[in-house]
């Protein structure tokens, strides 16, 4: 036999009478009793939250004598606004809906044990009339359930759009990169990177966008551009070489350089032109590796990046002391570690030079040793312009 839509039509009319007299006492102790029940609610301290409950609870059993006897439907909009707004609490809590959902299983037992003894009070009660009590009472918690998962789906769609709607702005703020320091910090703090320092960009096939959103989650920005898409990562542990080289494996990637985000657009235009050559290579292509060619092909923002990265050990000197280091290690690069002749160019004594390479080699360590750092070196330094 099929169940019929409002089951609390077939409830006796005295179940109504029998109940009202003692909703006042039985709201509160439900409250209290749904309340103790619930793991997750039981450690809420909050008042307000204790007064939803309560307000919850009220609303329900309220309802609940008004539909005996009647073929209403279940919930009038008043009343499902109610626990909509519930569900849509616990989302913005960021509590998951099986703390709620428990809640009300806890509710219906009670609820069933409050109509039946009230009902028990006016007169004997029939097995019959038990089953058809449970029936209804069961179709109407599932239809409160209902009305507070949609509130808590609703809640979760509202914050993923604010969400997605916070992290375009910043990256767009990014890709432009001539914000404002402040309002760039305020917009990143909005989706969770309190710290903004440097980021990496990556240049990924339009076709791998939806995969990256999934794969970086909170540590990356997806911008779908005409052509590709464009990964913004912050600085960090997922951001670090090995950790893109396996991640990106076959995916078409080109990553750029690690910058601060106000040179988010010149990184990325680096990437862009890297792409070119590399574009059939399965990835990942790092700008780092290409940094020497697209110096030589006359880009600035290359050069820009090496400068940065080459000079960086010994931004602590004083002026004077960095210039005299720089000229003997341009002069030391071009004749090929002869202390002799960079004597003779600098116009200082030998041990002078001996004194500054050991100096340099304590600062760059094994990169005067290493090839392409060596090659590297000599392109910032040529590049100087020669100090007054």
């Amino acid at each position: 036999m099929t169940a019929p839509a409002t089951p609390w039509q077939r409830l006796p009319a005295d179940l109504s009478a029998a109940m009202r007299p003692h909703l006042p006492a039985t709201v509160g102790a439900v409250a209290a009793a749904v309340t103790e029940a619930t793991p997750a609610f039981a450690a809420i301290s909050d008042a307000k939250f204790a007064r939803d409950v309560r307000t919850a609870v009220q609303v329900a059993f309220e309802r609940f004598v008004d539909l005996v006897g009647t073929a209403e439907p279940a919930l009038p909009p008043r009343v499902r606004d109610v626990f909509v707004a519930l569900g849509a609490g616990e989302a913005r809590e960021d509590r998951g809906p099986e703390a709620l959902l428990a809640a009300q299983r806890t509710a219906a037992r009670l609820m069933l044990r409050t109509a039946s003894e009230s009902l028990a009070r006016l007169r004997p009660v029939d097995t019959a009339e038990l089953i058809d009590l449970s029936d209804a009472i069961t179709a109407y918690v599932d239809e409160l359930a209902a009305a507070s998962t949609d509130g808590y789906a609703l809640q979760l769609r509202e914050q993923a759009g604010e969400g997605d709607r916070r992290r375009r702005q910043l990256a767009e703020l990014l890709l432009r990169g001539d914000g404002l320091p402040a309002a760039v910090g305020a917009a990143a703090a909005r989706i969770g990177w309190p710290h903004l320092d440097e980021v990496v960009p990556v240049l990924l096939p339009l076709e791998q966008a939806r995969d990256a959103r999934f794969r970086y989650g909170a540590d990356g920005l997806v911008v779908e551009r005409g052509r590709d898409a464009v990964l913004l990562l912050r600085a960090g542990p997922r951001s670090a070489r090995p950790q893109l080289a396996e991640a990106l494996a076959g995916r078409g990637a080109v990553v750029g350089p690690a910058l601060g985000w106000a040179q988010v657009p010149a990184a990325l235009r680096l990437a862009e032109l890297t792409a070119g050559p590399a574009g059939a290579d399965p990835g990942p292509v790092f700008v780092d590796d290409h940094l020497i060619a697209l110096t030589l092909r006359g880009e600035a923002g290359a050069l820009a990046v090496l400068t940065a990265r080459r000079l960086a050990p010994l931004a602590h000197l004083r002026p004077a002391q960095r210039e005299s280091l720089l000229a003997t290690l341009h002069s030391w690069l071009r004749h090929w570690g002869s202390r002799a002749e960079v004597a003779t160019e600098l116009y200082v004594h030998p041990q002078t030079v001996s004194y500054r390479i050991r100096r340099l080699r304590e600062l760059y360590g094994d990169d005067l040793t290493d090839p392409t750092a060596r090659t590297e070196l000599l392109l910032v330094l040529a590049a100087r312009p020669t100090p007054p």
